[in-house]
């Protein structure tokens, strides 16, 4: 997938991704995706960007925006918050499978990932998650 071209491509990117606990929700107003309850993934509307707003770490915040800029940005609306926008026509699924899979692991509660994670040894690869740390 080369660009998105709004929040039912977001949708479904996310949802193909085929993890527990993804529920559909709204935030503000605006359709978003819930991982274990917690606010996974959205789409900025007009009045910020009309772009996919995903959860980075800070410093991953800085360093994506930095490493490229053609492909990430922030409004003075989201940096505060520890997200980052995608613009739509430079959409990096590898980049966005990637990040959604580590804050689905990362809003997960603790009992549930373990179990996830012994019944899911193959779905750890295909992610490229490595569990030795």
């Amino acid at each position: 997938m080369s660009a998105v071209r709004g929040w039912e491509d977001l949708r479904a990117f996310a949802l193909a991704l085929d993890l527990p606990g993804v529920e559909d929700s709204v935030s503000w107003g605006n359709p978003g995706l819930k991982a274990h309850g917690k606010l996974w993934t959205w789409w900025a509307p007009r009045q910020y960007a009309d772009a996919p707003v995903f959860k980075v770490a800070r410093e991953e915040q800085a360093f994506l925006l930095e490493a490229a800029p053609a492909v990430f940005f922030i409004t003075d609306h989201h940096k505060p918050h520890g997200l980052i926008l995608m613009r739509p026509e430079a959409f990096d699924a590898g980049w966005a499978r990637s990040n959604l899979f580590k804050v689905w692991r990362r809003q997960a509660p603790r009992r549930f990932l373990k179990d996830w994670d012994e019944a899911n040894r193959e779905r750890l690869q295909e992610f490229g998650h490595d569990d030795t740390a």
